[in-house]
This record gives structure tokens, C-alpha cells and sequence, in this order.
């Protein structure tokens, strides 16, 4: 009796900390920049695009406008297939599908917000941008055609 009593105490304590995707906010990427900063959730890009590749990264801060931005460039007119998730513990994780890395790592410079940005190379196919955070921000999330760029401004 001790011991389900004890075994029902972890179990119920396991289920609260546990994180659930299935409860997060989940949108889709507008290709417009709608100025909703979000904190938390899930987001992504449908496409059927077969092969891309990033050709190029950067960021900027300009003061006055309250927000920096991180552009992800591609050398094809769309984007890829685009999964990504903000999390509570100051990161953002996006995964490009179809996707290779063409360029030498990019790195962030004169940061507001970015304390670091990896890319790490999953398989052949998908890469995985996750970028690490000074602080807990909130983000607007867009993309762009011809040619194709994944826009993150983060405040």
C-alpha cells in the first residue's frame, strides 16, 4: 500500500512538470509580419519545397524600434518546410526540412537579445537553428519571398 501510494505521488508530480506540445499554441507562419509577439508555442511553415539550402544569416538592432531582427536566407524563391518551438527557458528552436547549410556558420554580432545561434545539421536534410537567448523575450515570426527569408524579430 506504501509503495502505490508513494509510486502514485511520482507519477502525479512527473505529469505536472511534464512539458506537452499538445497544449502549446500552435500557428502558421504568415508570409507578413502581423507585429504579435508570442512567448511560448509552436509554429510552422507547410511547403513542399524539395531542396533549399541557407545561404545566409544575419541580425540587426535598430534603437527606437524596440525589437531586433534575425533574417535566415535561402537560396531558393520559398521557403522550406519550417518547424519551430519557443520555449519557456530562453530558446527558440526552428527546423528547416530539406534543407542544407551552404554557408560557414553565421554568427550574430552587436546582439540586443541573442546570446548565441547554432545550427546543427540533423541528417543530409534537416538543419536545426536554435537560438539562445540573454534573457525571456517574445517573438513575431514572418516570412518573405523571391528570394526566400525566415524574418524573427525578437523583443
Amino acid at each position: 500500500m506504501k509503495f502505490s501510494l508513494i509510486l502514485l505521488s511520482i507519477l502525479t508530480v512527473t505529469s505536472v512538470i511534464a512539458q506537452s506540445l499538445m497544449e502549446e499554441r500552435i500557428w502558421k507562419v504568415a508570409p507578413r509580419k502581423k507585429s504579435i509577439f508570442l512567448d511560448s508555442g509552436v509554429f510552422h511553415v507547410n511547403s513542399d519545397l524539395k531542396a533549399s539550402s541557407i545561404v545566409g544569416m544575419r541580425n540587426s538592432v535598430v534603437p527606437g524600434r524596440g525589437y531586433e531582427r534575425v533574417v535566415v536566407d535561402f537560396n531558393t524563391p520559398r521557403v522550406p518546410k519550417i518547424y519551430g518551438h519557443i520555449t519557456a527557458n530562453k530558446k527558440l528552436s526552428v527546423d528547416f526540412f530539406e534543407t542544407t547549410m551552404s554557408t560557414a556558420r553565421p554568427q550574430v554580432k552587436n546582439s540586443q537579445f541573442v546570446q548565441a545561434i547554432d545550427f546543427i545539421t540533423v541528417d543530409g536534410k534537416t538543419i536545426t537553428m536554435e537560438i539562445a537567448l540573454k534573457g525571456k523575450s517574445s517573438f513575431d515570426v514572418f516570412y518573405l519571398e523571391n528570394p526566400g527569408r525566415l524574418v524573427i524579430d525578437i523583443r
